[in-house]
């Protein structure tokens, strides 16, 4: 027999990661992590005051009780937030990757330039005769 609460968790986990899967760390994203921290902050909070309508609220999910239904909610928080931490790294590996390429083309040694130098440092300049200074007459 399924109970309320294993539709509602696996509805709330295929929506996160669906969610989670397709964009970037935009503000969205942030918003939904901000939320959900608040989410069960305010409900920790609650079933510490009040630990009968956690009970309560537990049982009428159908999960038998309180401290099950926060351990539900737990796992489904820490999902949310391994895969908001593996999008972050991944985007800033996607970060430092260009900017490491960047960086190697730009102290780059550019042959175009080195040949033009070198040349300049082998062959001396012409001067003319006249206007090499010398002993004086």
């Amino acid at each position: 027999m399924i109970i309320i609460v294993q539709i509602v968790l696996v509805v709330v986990v295929i929506f996160f990661s669906l969610m989670l899967i397709r964009g970037g760390s935009n503000a969205k994203h942030m918003a939904v992590r901000r939320i959900m921290v608040l989410l069960f902050a305010v409900s920790a909070v609650l079933s510490i005051f009040f630990p009968t309508m956690l009970s309560q609220l537990a049982r009428f999910v159908g999960v038998g009780r309180g401290t099950d239904l926060m351990l539900y909610a737990f796992i489904v928080s820490f999902l949310v937030y391994m895969s908001t931490t593996h999008q972050r790294f991944r985007q800033m590996e996607t970060t430092l990757t260009k900017l490491s390429r960047r960086i190697a083309l730009d102290e780059a040694e550019r042959p175009w330039e080195t040949a033009s130098v070198r040349a300049a440092a082998v062959v001396p300049a012409i001067v003319p005769e006249t206007s090499r200074p010398g002993p004086a007459q």
